[in-house]
């Protein structure tokens, strides 16, 4: 416990304006010398030992009646370790544009509304703390300092297990922790929002797994320099949360990881810039498993790395031409309608057409072959009312499906492909009959063949003749009552009855893989 008569001139004046919680301003009449990146240089006359904050904090100078004590600091060199752990305040704290010289403790603390706005502080441990109100680190440059009670990496801020009955603060704030944690927020569950607005800066990684954030996360234009050591710029894994903004600017310079999570509202991604990891590891964006309401993913530009979606599952997805990299994997990702700019111009259906191909392109990004993503294309079609454009993606699909085959496999693909469009196409075996019979129409035409019976049998008609070879099933009299001499047409009419053959057999076929789920 201090006594009056051992504090210092400006100490003494923060102990009197406790009680009231009237502010103690300490800052000089010239704002250029008040830089708080230069605060070590600061004088006794604007200096406050943490020690005589604690003090005051934990009950060291009672209230006054009518008045509301507070501690409102600005503009102080704050020396000595600033050890509030496992305290109870009563009342807030709020220091402005102060200068601390070692980190600040409040490992399980119990507190009202907390304010460092604009401060620089060697690092905050918060973890396990309950904060009846808000945590507000607005314009402050917080440093990593040694490794945390709750992890052995660096970290700037460490919110690990906290509750907060309010939000979080850091608009143009800074947090540096390279090759660290920036923020380590763990099992953090708040019931206001997470607000790192434009002007924010990590360097190490923003972790929140497990962490419930009712009120919503918006990182709207902020920067994540640096990722972390497994190359993670922000980690949302497993976490439950009602808004995710990172949009109008957001940069990435590392893994989203966004594994597991629950967004419950939107998920907006419109005008952020992904970059892969600096070690070329590692996606850009990994949200295997994601549950999310909307997803805006119209990026600035395309992610220089992979985008990982298996098994997520949105409502509405909107992208752009600037929202895919060369390697997406979609198989078990799962959407209920999808918009984006790829129709360009012309008429309605040749809009579709565009977009059918945009679609397929999209799909094949994802390594190997993998039938879901396209029933899941086929069906949005087809619930949107457009039965060809579905068509047209599982055509697609027996495409990319025949890659995988065996060589004998392969040439029966091609085959279906060709005749029937794998029975997606049915019209194919129509353009082959009707060419297949103008042919032997005009080839036997001008030729008299010979009968199997002299005078017996209808008179030769090279129409219904070539009919009766291509029709395999029945008979219309022509085939078995006339032969050729001449071995060139007698070999033609031989293989008018393998195509027909071919065709009946390839349309039974691609019918019947058409009428199947898959």
């Amino acid at each position: 416990m201090f006594s009056f008569d051992e504090l210092t001139s400006p100490e003494r004046e923060l102990w009197n304006a406790y009680p009231e919680g009237r502010t103690v301003d300490l800052r000089g009449a010239v704002p250029g010398d008040d830089r708080v990146a230069e605060g070590g240089q600061w004088g006794p006359e604007r200096t406050v030992r943490a020690p005589v904050v604690a003090a005051l904090m934990l009950g060291a100078h009672g209230g006054q009646p009518g008045a509301v004590p507070c501690l409102r600091l600005a503009g102080a060199r704050i020396v000595g370790p600033l050890n509030l752990a496992g305290a109870h305040l009563a009342h807030a704290l709020w220091l402005e544009e102060c200068w601390f010289e070692e980190a600040v403790n409040l490992l399980g603390a119990t507190t009202r509304t907390l304010v460092f706005k604009g401060c620089r502080v060697p690092g905050i441990e918060a973890g396990a703390t309950r904060i009846e109100g808000n945590l507000d680190l607005g314009r402050s440059v917080v440093e990593s300092g040694a490794p945390s009670h709750f992890h052995h990496r660096v970290t700037a801020l460490s919110l690990t297990n906290a509750r907060v009955a309010g939000g979080v603060i850091l608009n143009k704030a800074e947090l540096n922790a390279p090759g660290g944690w920036a923020l380590a927020g763990g099992g953090l569950v708040m019931e206001g929002g997470l607000f790192c607005r434009p002007g924010f800066v990590a360097r190490g990684e923003i972790r929140l797994p497990g962490a419930q954030l009712p009120g919503g996360l918006y990182m709207n234009g902020a920067r994540l320099e640096e990722p972390g050591p497994r190359g993670l710029a922000l980690n949302l894994e497993n976490s439950v949360i009602s808004t995710v903004v990172l949009s109008s600017g957001f940069l990435a310079n590392g893994t989203v990881e966004l594994r597991g999570a629950r967004i419950s509202a939107g998920l907006s991604l419109a005008g952020a810039v992904l970059k892969a990891p600096p070690s070329g590891d590692g996606p850009c964006l990994s949200a295997p498993l994601m549950q999310a309401v909307d997803l805006d993913f119209a990026l600035a530009e395309p992610p220089s790395g992979a985008v990982d979606l298996r098994g997520a599952q949105v409502s509405y997805l909107r992208d752009s031409q600037h929202s895919w990299p060369e390697v997406v994997e979609l198989d078990g990702f799962v959407y209920g309608s999808i918009r984006g700019d790829e129709t360009g111009a012309g008429t309605e259906a040749a809009g579709r057409r565009n977009s059918v191909a945009h679609r397929v392109a999209w799909i094949r990004r994802s390594p190997g072959y993998n039938p879901q993503p396209y029933e899941q294309l086929a069906s949005w079609y087809r619930k949107a009312g457009h039965d060809d454009e579905a068509r047209r993606v599982l055509l697609a699909k027996q495409r990319h499906r025949r890659q995988t085959l065996p060589p004998a496999a392969r040439a029966w693909g091609h085959l279906l492909d060709v005749t029937v469009g794998y029975g997606y196409r049915p019209w194919l075996a129509g353009v082959w009959l009707l060419a297949l019979t103008l042919l032997g129409t005009l080839s036997f035409g001008g030729h008299s063949p010979r009968p199997v019976q002299q005078g017996e049998g209808a008179p030769f008609q090279p129409l219904v003749y070539t009919l009766d070879l291509l029709i395999p099933i029945g008979g219309l009299g022509q085939r078995s009552a006339w032969y050729w001499p001449d071995e060139s047409l007698q070999a033609l009419a031989y293989l008018l009855i393998a195509f027909g053959w071919i065709l009946t057999t390839a349309v039974i076929a691609g019918v019947t893989r058409a009428l199947q789920k898959n």
